[in-house]
Formats: structure tokens, C-alpha cells, sequence
């Protein structure tokens, strides 16, 4: 046999054995399709991934099957995600946690976010606001800001939890501000904002999936947002950028991953589909209702973003000493 003969006989083998993969993307998605969301059901990212997948259904042909992983901050559901078969029947959905935070709130996490991963699409943002209950003494964000400069550590704030985004925001404007503020964890944003509500505890930072019924009925007041803009939904609350704290955009964000090494023509597939189904009118509804911002774009461009979070909140946590083991 000549090198010629060699050469196409090797090509010939490779053709055969990649024919079942190439097939089996033409034909994608021929089953249903597992969606891991890292948190109880019930919860605002097991709302959204079930809107989501219910419109991304009815373009795939395909059913999606919910699959809730809770625990471990997220790294239960990531790491079963990370060491899926990247055929594209397995998904997430994936946060701040997966993304962001863990990598410097964990000693050691059983997988890498910037390389384990196949990056499908971005989902959209939760901007988080700076609230406070009513009788609190101050009455705006300058009085808040001059109070507890005037009162280091004595001012208490509830949050969700350690490690959570709220937690972490709050850590990011002492930073910015110089201020002192002692942290209140709580198991869930429930009864943080329960407390706040009642006085227990005077301010924290909460998200508008969560807490946007409560600041448009007065019971907490909003002294500032952490978005870039303000938001339709409470367009008479400044951003923080306005009231002069700089570089402090706060919000939890979400998006969709899958196992690294997906084929490009399903990563392609599925990203069209989560930017198509953004203009459901019941996602759109969902949307508005928690008051997160749509993100549509690229999976180049929701690895980048996610990335330059992991950034840009390494040396909030750090300096915070914040860890989760």
C-alpha cells in the first residue's frame, strides 16, 4: 500500500466513525433535553429556566426536563453539568456563583468556570437595590451614606446569605465608600427581607426579582439601584452612579452553560433559540415581572462578560476575607 493509499484509507476510517456524530447533530435535538438548575424549585433562576425552556420547546420539537441540583452553593449542579457528555442533552443554568464568586469564596471548586464549560448564551440581570426600612433615619441616600460614615460598624445589614450576591454588594459599597457596615446572614432572601421590613434590621441590598413588590408599596425605601440606567420600574430611584458612588454596578445575572467541547453548529442552535425565546411574550411578561433585564448576544460575548465579573469581584471578596469553606 503506497502513501497515497494510506492516506485515504485513514480518511475514509475517520469519515466512517464521525458519521454517527455528524448525523446525530443534523438530527439535534432528537430526545428531550436536561436542564440543571442549581437551586430549589420554585425559586426566581427554576422560574425563569422553566419559562425559557417551555418557549426554547415549542422551536427545538424537543421536551426539556427541569432538573433541580441544589447545594453547595451552586457546585453540586455545576460540577454534574461539567462532567456531562457534551452532546448537548445537558445544560444549566448558571449565575454569579458558578461564575463569579466561587472560584474565590472556595479553597477548591471540582471544576474550572473558565475552562469546564461551554458557554451557550447570557439570559439577563437582576439589578439589586439599596433599601432600607422606612423609619430608618435616613431619608435618602446622602443621609444613609453620612449616617453610617458617622456610626462605623454599628449599622447592621441583612442579607440572603454569605457568599450571596446581596452579601457581596454590600461589601463592594463599603469598598467604594469607605464605610463600615456589619453583616447579617440569613437562610434565604425571605426572611432577611422580613426583617428589614420590620425594623430588626435596618438596610440591605436586595434584588427586584425579589423584593420589587415591597419597594413599590413603601414597606422598604430605596435609596439607590445598582444598574447602569434606572429602572422602568422604579424610574424615580437614582443609580448609584448617580448619588456618586463610581464603578458599582451591582446585579445578579444569569445564563446558560453546557459541558466543555460541545459541537459548534448546537452551541449555535440552542444560543439561537435563547435569543429567540426573549420575545415570548410569557418570558417577556416573566421578565418584567422579576424586573430582569433581557441580555441577548453571543456565547463569545457571555464568556467574556462572565469573565470580567469573575474580575472584577476577585478583589472585593478577597479584601472582604469572604469564604464559603
Amino acid at each position: 500500500m503506497d502513501r497515497r493509499q494510506l492516506l485515504a484509507g485513514m480518511a475514509a476510517a475517520g469519515a466512517t466513525m464521525a458519521a454517527p456524530w455528524a448525523r446525530a447533530q443534523g438530527n439535534y435535538p432528537d430526545q428531550p433535553i436536561r436542564w440543571v438548575v442549581p437551586y430549589p424549585a420554585g425559586g426566581g433562576t427554576d422560574v425563569i429556566a422553566r419559562s425559557l425552556s417551555d418557549a426554547m420547546r415549542q422551536s427545538l420539537g424537543q421536551q426539556f426536563v427541569v432538573d433541580n441540583k441544589p447545594g453547595a452553593a451552586t457546585n453540586i449542579g455545576a460540577e454534574q453539568v461539567a462532567r456531562a457528555k457534551p452532546d448537548g442533552y445537558t445544560i444549566m443554568s448558571a449565575d454569579n456563583a458558578v461564575l463569579a464568586f466561587n472560584e474565590y469564596l472556595f479553597s477548591k471548586l471540582p471544576f474550572d468556570p473558565s475552562k469546564d464549560f461551554t458557554y451557550i448564551g447570557a439570559i439577563g440581570k437582576f439589578p439589586l437595590a439599596l433599601v432600607v426600612n422606612p423609619s430608618f433615619q435616613a431619608k435618602d441616600f446622602k443621609e444613609f451614606l453620612a449616617y453610617v460614615k458617622a456610626h462605623p460598624g454599628d449599622v447592621n445589614y441583612a442579607s440572603p446569605g454569605n457568599g450571596s450576591p446581596h452579601h457581596l454588594a454590600m461589601e463592594l459599597f463599603k469598598n467604594r465608600t469607605g464605610t463600615s457596615l456589619t453583616h447579617v446572614p440569613y437562610r434565604g432572601a425571605a426572611p432577611a427581607m422580613a426583617d428589614v421590613m420590620g425594623g430588626q434590621v435596618p438596610c440591605m441590598f436586595l434584588d427586584l426579582a425579589s423584593g420589587l413588590s415591597i419597594m413599590q408599596s413603601g414597606k422598604v425605601r430605596v435609596l439607590a439601584i445598582g444598574s447602569a440606567q434606572r429602572s422602568k420600574l422604579l424610574p424615580d430611584v437614582p443609580t448609584l452612579a448617580e448619588v456618586g458612588v463610581s464603578n458599582a454596578e451591582v446585579f445578579a445575572f444569569q445564563g446558560v452553560l453546557g459541558p466543555a467541547g460541545m459541537p459548534g453548529p448546537i452551541v449555535q442552535r440552542l444560543n439561537r433559540e435563547l435569543n429567540k425565546a426573549f420575545s415570548n411574550p410569557d418570558v417577556a411578561k416573566r421578565f418584567n415581572d422579576f424586573g430582569m433585564e433581557p441580555m441577548p448576544g453571543s456565547p463569545e460575548q457571555f464568556f467574556s462578560m462572565a469573565r470580567a465579573e469573575s474580575s472584577r469581584w476577585g478583589p472585593i471578596i478577597k479584601a472582604a476575607g469572604v469564604k464559603l469553606d
